[in-house]
């Protein structure tokens, strides 16, 4: 007996027909070495479409761990920057310190990019690229001290101003050193040098914390104008003009010190700088204007950074890098 066979399925054809109609689930196997980077698609029965699973695979492997390391933490010491720096850092690791005299900042990213020139690879693309976004952070704490003597330098003062501020901050004073005083050095210290380097280049004379005390107090100044006649020997032509004279109330002129000391931290619990502090006034009328202005203070600045992150990278053995980061 002949079978005609024209338009029959076979069994495979068939099955799948019943198994579409039907929409059978039908268990999935997981893929023997699953990892972060493979698809994972999925044959559903419903009219055979596929379907991409990866973001469930992905989701179900992060569960219980992140894909990697993120994210920045705020250290509020250094020395604590320097430890996070050494639990995380690779071949690739990098210091940034920021010479802000406003915001200074001190950042070990741990997942920087590799060293070396460029190189690619077509599978995974340049080789040692990095994202950077594992990162410490530390702010340097400008001191009180600083900050309050940073914000009056240089400002004027009324009498009764710079009396209250030298009363209220007296501990932030030193005495000059009989060195300073007496502008004779007897095997000076280096940084008696330096502040009688300062006093030579602008004709300056320190005194005690007590003088500039009685000064703020009881400083009076008696102005005398002198008409001084200058004849041009070449055209003979002459020249009138006041010459001003600052004296006490004696009459004698006025010889003040000009010059004085503090010692203050530049940042939070760090090491005392001394500071040569610049005493000056304006009269103008019956009033006078006073001024503290403090000689050079990028160097005591600079100076208390650059041990801040020598330190960092003597510890950490990391290059360190002064700005930025990309």
């Amino acid at each position: 007996m002949e079978t005609n066979t024209e338009g029959a399925e076979n069994v495979v054809e068939t099955t799948a027909r019943l198994l579409r109609d039907r929409e059978i689930g039908m268990r999935v196997a997981l893929p023997d070495a699953i990892t972060l980077r493979t698809p994972f698609l999925v044959d559903v029965p419903a009219h055979r479409r596929v379907e991409d699973h990866t973001k469930v695979l992905r989701d179900a492997l992060l569960h219980d761990k992140p894909m990697r390391r993120t994210g920045t933490a705020k250290l509020t010491t250094l020395d604590s920057l320097i430890d996070w720096a050494v639990r995380f850092k690779s071949d690739a690791s990098v210091l940034y310190a920021r010479r802000s005299q406003s915001e200074p900042s001190l950042t070990c990213i741990a997942n920087y990019h590799g060293a070396g020139p460029t190189s690619w690879d077509d599978s995974s693309g340049e080789v040692g690229a990095a994202f950077r976004d594992h990162r410490g952070v530390y702010e340097f704490p400008l001191s009180k001290e600083w900050k309050r003597w940073m914000k009056v330098s240089g400002q004027p003062l009324a009498k009764e101003e710079l009396a209250a501020f030298i009363e209220d901050h007296a501990t932030d004073f030193m005495d000059p050193t009989p060195n300073l005083l007496n502008k004779r050095p007897d095997n000076p210290a280096p940084w008696e040098e330096r502040n009688l380097e300062i006093a030579e280049k602008i004709s300056g004379r320190f005194g005690q914390t007590h003088q500039l005390m009685e000064l703020a107090r009881e400083f009076t100044v008696h102005e005398t104008s002198n008409l001084v006649v200058k004849t041009n020997r070449d055209t003979g032509a002459a020249v009138v003009a006041f010459q001003n004279e600052h004296n006490d109330a004696e009459g004698r002129p006025l010889e003040i010190p000009n010059l004085f000391l503090i010692a203050i931290p530049v940042f939070e619990s760090g090491d005392l700088y001394r500071l040569t502090l610049r005493f000056s006034y304006r009269k103008s009328g019956p009033k006078l204007v006073f001024f503290l202005t403090i000689y050079d203070p990028e160097k005591a600045f600079d100076d208390a950074f650059d041990e801040a992150v020598g330190k960092a990278r003597t510890v950490t053995g990391l290059p360190l890098f002064m700005g930025a980061p990309e």
